[in-house]
């Protein structure tokens, strides 16, 4: 599939941008980059260079925080049971380890629950209510899940429970009946950043209990590489506290991390000091993950939160089992989806991509739906049947609201729940066809033609003889990289091939290119397929990419880390 490289708008006059880039000594092409996020003066420059923990946003000013504080100290004063309930994955793990080492370490009286995604599905249910009451709890909190578990928390109120719901998904229409709810996409919230993953929002209810407190900050901030983990693996907007508290927690893991996070570092084999996002959304959270989708999550809670390093590693060994599992479960599940594919798939036709089969397991199905869009570039659902219920997890594109399609299927669903880009839900197996067909008449009607094209944003056009080790080190002042503050894409136009390109590992590609005297090596990570994209003897090529270090034996050179290649065009374009 070809991809579109959106390129740079001209951003000022070229006297602006040249003014800028002198004020902050930096080339013309980053000011220019900085002038289009709307860093536009020297302090904000600065701010945005160096994300400070001052600039986080006051606890208190999210909706129910006085209720949500106030209930949870005298929970813990007066020693009465709080049960911390959370989601499988790894936003919520990290959230209910977080809240749970925290209200520990003050004395509270504190356990957790995780649901099993096999056994009892996912949500806080009455079911869950009922063994609440059997543990005699008096306060349970959700984290990352609650804002639409309506009949349970008027069930636990019944119950004589109080229920406390952190969360970061989309509420329905009516908001359950907690004594305090802690979501920034609640309509009714004035809170100024609506983007914080729900471990985030849960580092929120304790600042504001340390604050009320007046704690130590060292009392809250050693559990800040758990936010840095569950906010970077829900791949949430890496922008405004998002930023800060990651690059926070990435200080933290890298240089003096817990003990959990070590064992899972040391287990998955990833280099400590060098850590960044990445490396936990492609290192470590899937092994977080694995746990959850393979059996019970709450292996990973005990991995996080545990003081002794000989359980720690003994628990990172079981998630690296686990995912090991997992992976050869995902090829098995991707084979048949593309059978299915081949056998019912309209191309030309179909703007979404719904599949359902008896038998697909619950925990993998989610990640095929991801892979079936890197290669369709489309919506994807995928159910898994068991028992006349289809179970699954649904994915988006860029510009096409999935919840808000499943919102206008919602009378053919039995749940849903998420957020624009990824759900989740269940239906009968009986309602599936017409599901099905709506779904993607919806799309069909949101989405166009192009939109089914896939782009690459290229934010500066560069010769390749700028590049050097001072650019790198400018480009590292811009993570932590992530959503809305990805990492920055290059283009050069006209560069001479000079070695390759040439399949390496299976699907990637390696070629060797040069322009103006200089020369560099490029990579391009599961690529492979664009080798035959390029004639043989063609000369000339232009090139998309990011601008990283390699390390290999000991030297340590500049690479170039490819997103695109493809034979040159007429005319490069000269923006910085």
């Amino acid at each position: 599939m070809e991809t579109l490289w959106e390129l740079p708008a001209p951003v000022e006059s070229q006297s602006v941008r040249q003014s800028f880039a002198s004020g902050l000594q930096v080339p013309e092409v980053i000011a220019a980059i900085l002038l289009r996020k709307g860093i536009s003066t020297r302090a904000e420059a600065e701010a945005f260079f160096n994300p400070s923990p001052e600039c986080l946003n006051d606890p208190f000013t999210l909706r129910d925080m006085e209720k949500a504080v106030e209930r949870t100290i005298e929970a813990v004063m007066q020693r009465q049971k709080i049960l911390i309930y959370g989601d499988y994955d790894v936003d919520g793990v990290t959230s209910v380890s977080l809240l749970y080492s925290f209200l520990r370490d003050m004395g509270g009286e504190v356990s957790y629950h995780i649901p099993d995604r096999s056994n009892e599905g996912y949500g806080l249910t009455p079911d869950s209510i009922n063994a609440a009451e059997a543990q005699e709890i008096d306060l349970l909190i959700t984290v990352d899940t609650g804002i639409t578990a309506i009949d349970a928390i008027s069930y636990a109120g019944e119950k004589g429970i109080d229920v406390i719901v952190c969360d970061h998904h989309e509420p329905a229409s009516e908001l359950p009946s907690a004594i305090a709810i802690l979501d920034p996409k609640c309509k009714e919230d004035t809170y100024c950043f609506r983007e914080l993953a729900a471990v985030g929002v849960t580092y929120k209810l304790a600042q504001g209990i340390s604050r009320r407190l007046e704690l130590d900050d060292e009392c809250l901030e050693q559990y800040i590489d758990l936010v840095a983990i569950g906010s970077s693996a829900d791949i949430v907007p890496l922008i405004d506290e998002n930023r800060i508290i990651v690059k926070m927690g990435l200080d933290k893991i890298n240089y003096d991390c817990s003990i959990g996070v070590e064992a899972l570092i040391r287990i998955a084999g990833i280099r400590k000091n060098w850590l960044d996002v990445n490396q936990i959304v492609f290192g470590m959270a899937p092994r977080i993950n694995a746990v959850g989708r393979m059996g019970n999550a709450e292996r990973a809670v005990e991995m996080l939160t545990t003081r002794n390093r000989n359980r720690a590693l003994d628990m990172a060994r079981i998630l690296e089992a686990e995912n090991t599992r997992r992976k050869a479960i995902d090829s098995k599940t991707l084979r048949e989806a593309h059978k299915q594919l081949l056998e019912n798939f309209d191309q030309s036709n179909d703007r979404a991509i719904v599949l359902y089969r008896e038998g697909w397991h619950q925990g993998v199905i989610g990640i095929v739906a991801s892979r079936l869009i890197e290669r369709y570039h489309r919506p994807t659902i995928m159910l898994s049947i068991e028992k006349g219920v289809a179970k699954g997890s649904a994915r988006s594109i860029q510009g096409f609201d999935i919840f808000q399609a499943l919102q206008e299927c919602e009378d053919l669903l039995e749940q849903y729940g998420g957020h624009q880009y990824a759900a989740g839900l269940s239906i009968r197996e009986e309602n599936l066809p017409e599901f099905e067909r709506r779904f993607k008449e919806i799309a069909h009607r949101d989405i166009s033609r192009s939109d089914l094209i896939p782009r690459l944003r290229v934010e500066g056009i560069l010769q390749l003889d700028q590049i050097d080790s001072e650019l790198l080190n400018i480009i590292r002042r811009f993570a932590p990289f992530g959503p809305r503050n990805k990492q920055i894409v290059f283009a050069s136009f006209g560069v001479e091939l000079l070695k390759g390109p040439r399949h390496v590992g299976g699907n990637h590609l390696l070629v060797q290119v040069g322009q103006n005297g200089a020369v560099f090596n490029g990579i391009g990570y599961n690529l492979g397929p664009l080798v035959e994209k390029i004639s043989p003897g063609t000369r000339f090529v232009d090139v998309a990419y990011t601008v990283e270090e390699n390390e290999w034996q000991g030297q340590v050179n500049v690479q170039l880390y490819l997103k695109d290649i493809r034979e040159m065009s007429q005319e490069a374009p000269q923006l910085p």
